[in-house]
């Protein structure tokens, strides 16, 4: 099988919030077209990496490299345009604006793609949000407004997606639904992907391979099926 180029390299990534150091020198490499899980007891770092890669917490130390180009001291929108997607915890979408303009604040300009076709698009994928345009953001269920919010970070044509626990308070046919749509992203698209999650099921089936990451540093590897058995990953996921 021929070697896939790397989308992204993180080379020890120092990262925290002022004086608190929270990463401590995490280094990973995302291929294109893969789907890498990252798995973590709460307060490891999980969040605050993903938040360093797509430029909300600064870089005391290190690389981040999106496509071979240095993007480690870029802002955040920027990254955006280089082809970061970010989905965050808690789903930030706008409770005031509507969905279609919720979905409009994603869209990133380039002078080649036109907004109203790239909206079109991502909602002929999500048939959810489709009939539910005009409706506010904050009007929405939780589940569909984790949708929306996925909808959102595609609207902007990434090339890397992150996400931060998609699953958080989700019912769990809307869950089904959300895996299905990012299966098909991936499969079919070849979009790459980070995903942050506690749901074990969740991320075996949607990941190639899983990082393990306690105190700021990734402690190791292991293959989604290796998920199966929650006793050998006791100190990486949240009590049940």
């Amino acid at each position: 099988m021929a070697t896939r180029t790397a989308i992204l390299d993180a080379i020890d990534i120092h990262a925290g919030y002022g004086r608190i150091p929270v990463l401590t020198g995490i280094s990973f490499t995302v291929a294109e077209e893969e789907v890498v899980g990252v798995l973590g007891h709460n307060g490891m770092g999980k969040t605050t990496l993903l938040k360093t890669l797509i430029g909300q917490v600064p870089l005391t130390r290190g690389m981040i490299r999106l496509g071979g180009v240095d993007i480690g001291d870029k802002a955040s929108f920027r990254r955006a345009r280089a082809g970061l997607g970010y989905v965050p915890q808690g789903r930030a979408i706008f409770p005031m604006l509507t969905v279609y303009e919720n979905l409009r604040m994603g869209f990133v300009e380039d002078g080649v793609h036109d907004e109203e076709n790239t909206i079109k698009d991502v909602l002929a994928r999500f048939q959810r949000l489709d009939s539910i345009v005009d409706r506010l953001g904050g009007a929405l269920s939780g589940g569909e407004q984790q949708i929306l919010a996925l909808a959102r970070a595609l609207c902007g044509r990434p090339k890397l997606l992150l996400l931060d626990e998609p699953t958080e308070g989700i019912q769990p046919s809307i869950v089904e639904e959300i895996l299905e749509i990012l299966i098909g992203l991936h499969r079919h698209q070849g979009l790459a992907i980070i995903v942050v999650e506690q749901s074990l099921d969740f991320i075996r089936r949607l990941s190639d391979r899983v990082l393990l990451i306690e105190r700021g540093a990734i402690a190791g590897e292991v293959l989604p099926e290796a998920l199966t058995d929650s006793r050998e990953l006791g100190s990486y996921i949240a009590a049940e």
